[in-house]
């Protein structure tokens, strides 16, 4: 971690669950006068989505440069007329790894862009870890998902957008692929926080949010408190844990305990008896599904992103995360999880773990062996990219988004430049992708 990485004086704002995220970022899009960048892995046509799209088709009308890049698994079912309506009004659109369904089944498997990012004038930005679709809403019901994102003001800014232009933009060639400078911001001081943006790609940063994860579990020295929805980390993070809360450090886990998708929570109780004889306190999140990506670290430090704590999200898909250092924001942001932990988890004890047969000793075993290895295997993994469709709609009403083939013309890198698919998982609920 270089000292240029972190940029002081920042203004960030905690937001927790669509109530909170969507009226702010439509007031932002709806004040913005040049450029809109806006990433999502999941936008689904219905009363959310269908906000964002009269949103930014009001913004291009106005002449705004609007720029929106949507995962071709994530948001496979949008329909030619919900595309046709955005592009028509001069709204770009961009779908990462867009591929043709074989026999049915959705091909693009691996590699999803997870990143959840709104980017206003270069002024404002929005990172996080809510998609655009109504299930991050209490009126969606019990499966309503738990969520947060933050609001950044600031030099941070800068680096936001400088990564969402570059992953619209032509192709470099692979010999001008170079990580550049940290550039100094000219823009002036919002706030008193210091912040750092982090993204992981499958080129350059393939390691940057675990290793920002591990340096600050490492430095810990009196409290590590973190919430995640597909807790399955690598087994050097499974060691900074259980190594801190050995050194006397309060480890406490946020975990799912009525997940979207069953097995996610089976795998991560494979981890439950090594966490709790380590030391390390479980709460299961009780009340809805839980989507956070959100830890803090003693009194200062915080981060908030799409990021999961899984092999998906730390060695194969597209993520940003934002790190801050300022006492009021993990201030902030540790008595929301405080409330969570106090109201709505079941806190579990050596009992709680499931049985130490030999056929879970052994499933532990290899568990935390490939997930050791998991990133350097997924290396060989077949890299994606996005394909821009300023005019291009599918040709049938029958075809999905993940399904348009673009007009010939350049393809653009895929967020290439900085890179867990929150769904990575199969399909739930109405054949929509799960909104990990």
């Amino acid at each position: 971690m270089t000292p240029e990485s972190w940029k002081s004086g920042n203004r960030v704002r905690l937001l927790e669950n669509g109530e909170e995220y969507y009226p702010r970022v439509f007031e932002a899009i709806g004040e913005a006068r040049t450029e809109l960048f806006v990433e999502t892995f999941i936008l689904f046509d219905d009363p959310v989505g269908r906000q964002l799209q009269q949103a930014l088709i009001a913004a291009a009308r106005r002449g705004v440069r609007v720029d929106l890049t949507v995962d071709g698994y994530g948001s496979y079912d949008l329909s030619p007329e919900f595309v046709r309506a955005m592009t028509e009004a001069g709204v770009r659109v961009h779908v990462f790894d867009p591929r043709r369904r074989l026999m049915g089944i959705r091909t693009n498997i691996f590699r999803r862009m997870h990143r959840k990012i709104v980017v206003v004038d270069g002024r404002i930005a929005f990172v996080g870890g809510i998609n655009f679709s109504f299930d991050h809403l209490r009126d969606h019901g019990a499966e309503a998902k738990q969520d947060y994102a933050m609001e950044v003001e600031g030099p941070l800014v800068d680096d936001i957008r400088a990564l969402t232009e570059r992953a619209v933009a032509p192709p470099e060639r692979w010999w001008r692929r170079r990580r550049p400078p940290p550039a100094a911001s000219s823009r002036a001081d919002a706030g008193k926080a210091a912040a750092r943006f982090v993204a992981r790609d499958n080129e350059l940063r393939r390691d940057e949010i675990e290793r920002c994860y591990r340096e600050a579990i490492r430095g810990a020295r009196r409290e590590i408190v973190i919430a995640n929805a597909y807790f399955f980390p690598g087994y050097r993070l499974l060691r900074d844990l259980i190594d801190a809360a050995r050194r006397g450090v309060d480890v406490r886990l946020i975990l799912q305990g009525k997940p979207d998708i069953p097995w996610v929570r089976w795998i991560a109780q494979a981890l439950y008896d090594y966490l709790l004889r380590g030391g390390v306190r479980i709460y299961e999140y009780c009340e809805r599904p839980l989507h956070a990506k959100v830890a803090t670290i003693d009194d200062d430090w915080s981060t908030v992103g799409s990021s999961n704590l899984d092999p998906l999200s730390l060695a194969l898909n597209l993520e940003a995360n934002v790190l801050v250092h300022d006492r009021e924001f993990n201030k902030v942001l540790r008595a929301r999880m405080e409330q969570m932990m106090r109201q709505h988890c079941k806190v579990l004890g050596p009992e709680d773990a499931p049985r130490r047969t030999l056929w879970r000793q052994v499933l532990t075993f290899v568990a935390f062996h490939v997930t050791r290895r998991f990133p350097k295997w997924a290396g060989f993994l077949p890299g994606h990219r996005s394909q821009a469709l300023p005019v291009v709609v599918p040709h049938s009403a029958n075809d999905p988004v993940g399904a348009i083939v673009p007009k010939p013309g350049p393809e653009q890198p895929a967020a290439t430049t900085s890179d867990r698919a929150d769904a990575q998982r199969p399909a739930v609920r109405n054949s929509r992708a799960s909104a990990r």
